[in-house]
């Protein structure tokens, strides 16, 4: 059995809470070995100011933990599942899924006001297209800002400057940060469908280490896990990245499963939205098929536009 275990994370508190809730988690399970959390600095740490579609998408939060386990100078990388690019490198596995936190987008305004009560003209915080562009699709009305930087700050730039009427961040983020009771208004699913595998904390490792994956097995959770693949399996057909607007949200219900998944134009001027449904032993097939039926809908072109093809 091994006697300790190198965890990985980015250093920002949201960060770190998800790390200490792994350690936690597998603390209770396997109360013998000891935990070392090491912090590891990312591109996307470096740079708050640009977009993420400028500075290399996705990967930006996650490439240098990669190779810090790859290097094997940690044991398991813990990760924001909506982070981890839709294929990570080979010799690496997402190995244990933690049970789902609330994946809605939640909207904190300087007024009080609710996104759709918001005047015309109002400026609303995002760095991510998928909000953006969903945003605008039903509120044309509003006008997006730029921004970018950690929950808590993302927060107090609302608060204390005047650059931002509202902002929109994941439920899951504030409500760990504690920041729960700044939350104006919850967006429902059906508004702003969440980006894939948000809400998931997720624990990669190297394929090769059976001891290090046969210990993660007891704090997987089977549900999540079934939600991830089939919203991961979207993403992954469509290629998405920061540069496309794209959205998937995976319910289970026993041995059923629905997904609904949107891909659209960052202005929000056009929405493609579907969802299919079938049995959970087929989530990643079914998360393959949904995608497909968006790019027979127009998402092709769209994507093909998107994309610079």
């Amino acid at each position: 059995m091994r006697p300790s275990l190198r965890i990985g994370t980015r250093g920002s508190g949201l960060a770190l809470w998800q790390a200490r809730h792994v350690e936690r988690l597998l603390s209770e399970h396997h109360p013998e070995i000891n935990t070392e959390i090491i912090v590891i600095k990312t591109t996307g740490d470096k740079n708050l100011e640009s977009p993420l579609s400028e500075i290399g998408g996705k990967g930006v939060f996650v490439k240098e933990i990669e190779e810090a386990l790859l290097d094997e100078r940690i044991d398991i990388a813990v990760h924001s599942l909506k982070d981890v690019p839709a294929e990570p490198p080979e010799a690496l596995v997402l190995r244990a899924y933690v049970k789902r936190h609330d994946p809605r987008d939640a909207v904190i305004t300087r007024s009080g006001l609710k996104l759709g009560e918001l005047p015309n003209g109002s400026r609303v915080g995002t760095g991510s297209l998928r909000r953006a562009s969903q945003i605008l699709h039903h509120y044309p009305g509003l006008k997006i800002e730029h921004i970018r930087g950690n929950v808590d700050t993302r927060v107090r730039k609302l608060r204390e400057g005047e650059q931002y009427d509202a902002i929109v961040l994941a439920l899951a983020g504030l409500e760990r940060m504690g920041l729960g009771a700044h939350v104006t208004e919850i967006v429902s699913e059906k508004t702003v469908v969440p980006a894939p595998g948000q809400g998931i904390v997720a624990v990669q490792s190297r394929e090769s280490d059976t001891t290090t994956n046969e210990l993660l097995k007891s704090i997987n959770h089977s549900e999540t896990a079934l939600q991830a693949i089939a919203e991961r399996a979207f993403l992954k057909r469509l290629s998405g990245d920061c540069n496309v607007p794209l959205g998937c949200l995976a319910e289970t219900d026993g041995n059923s499963i629905y997904i609904t998944g949107v891909l659209a134009k960052p202005d929000g001027s056009v929405l493609l939205k579907e969802s299919i449904s079938g049995v959970v032993g087929n989530a990643e097939a079914l998360g393959e098929n949904l995608a497909e039926v968006i790019l027979q809908s127009g998402g092709r072109k769209l994507l093909k536009d998107l994309l610079g093809q």
